[in-house]
């Protein structure tokens, strides 16, 4: 029977050899790089990224859908130019003789309804997301989803005010100016009514499975709120009821500032100021602009968190 070497056992009772580079060292390395993973989420770094990539979706599908911007130029052109047209000869010479036409009046409702139809049916990429199982991809983002309602609403209101900024491109053609502290001013506002309006429809969209059921609530939704608006009539000389639904509309609080601003820089007589621009009233008092924006940010902050309320009950 062979006997082992001595020196052979010993080195088969010895601990394998460390490899090069071990010790102290290697283990304060190791260390350090396990500590260099870290899991996503809860840092608000992550959710500023989410809300920029929800953003950037939003406006990459807005981009290449052409016939998407076309489709949505189209009823407020035929609006503006087509029914302010007959509007105007129904309306007699008043208008004209203060130096303007009633497509001036109407201008500030077509670009407020640019915004309210772009802003709120925007909303209709969640309930499609849902359909096609994208959106609980989203959900399981460690992230937190607040953040994905931010992005929603800021992209939505984005595409909004691009489109808003087409019609607003067309003010020359009823008789406004391009001066720079109008447009500054309406672009602002036109900001403010898209976010309040994507907030709104995000938070409908956030509870609803079908695209059939959110085109039926928005069609509820949007028709009151464009007509009471005043966008098409003026809010003064109405019948009561009709009076007291107008001061109810969110979006009667972004037509009038506009308005007021477009009657600020065109010509008009002083009759014609008072009936077409003389804003909303609360029991006989003159709502100023700034109450009346700040009205509209405070919506837009309710609006969005009853949004982000809502998306985080969702399934």
């Amino acid at each position: 029977m062979s006997q082992v070497p001595i020196d052979e056992a010993a080195r088969r009772d010895e601990p394998p050899s460390r490899p090069p580079g071990s010790g102290a060292a290697a283990t304060v390395q190791h260390r350090a790089d396990l500590a260099a993973v870290r899991v996503a989420g809860g840092r608000w770094q992550d959710d500023v990224r989410a809300v920029t990539m929800v953003w950037r979706r939003e406006l990459i599908r807005f981009s290449r859908n052409r016939l998407r911007i076309i489709t949505s130029l189209v009823q407020p052109i035929l609006f503006l130019f087509v029914l302010g047209t007959g509007l105007s000869s129904l309306m007699g010479r008043g208008l004209g003789a203060g130096g303007s036409d009633f497509k001036t009046f109407m201008f500030p409702g077509v670009v407020a309804m640019t915004v309210l139809f772009t802003a709120i049916f925007s909303s209709v990429s969640i309930v499609w997301d849902r359909e096609f199982g994208f959106l609980r991809e989203m959900l399981v983002a460690p992230v937190r989803r607040g953040a994905l309602v931010v992005g929603k609403c800021a992209g939505g209101a984005t595409v909004a005010t691009i489109q808003a900024l087409i019609m607003l491109a067309l003010a020359g053609l009823v008789h406004v100016p391009y001066a720079p502290s109008l447009i500054f001013s309406l672009v602002g506002e036109m900001v403010l009514a898209a976010v309040m309006i994507t907030a709104l429809g995000t938070a409908l969209a956030s509870r609803m499975a079908q695209v059939e059921s959110f085109q039926v609530v928005m069609q509820f939704v949007v028709l009151p709120l464009f007509f009471l608006s005043g966008a098409l009539f003026p809010l003064r000389s109405l019948p009561t009821w009709l009076a007291v639904l107008t001061k109810f509309d969110p979006l009667a609080y972004v037509v009038d500032p506009m308005r007021r601003e477009v009657f600020d820089h065109v010509r008009a007589a002083p009759a014609v100021r008072t009936l077409f621009a003389g804003g909303v009233t609360w029991n006989g008092w003159n709502v100023p602009i700034g109450v009346e924006l700040g009205l509209t940010a405070a919506l837009a902050a309710l609006f969005l968190g009853i949004a982000i309320y809502a998306f985080g009950k969702t399934d």
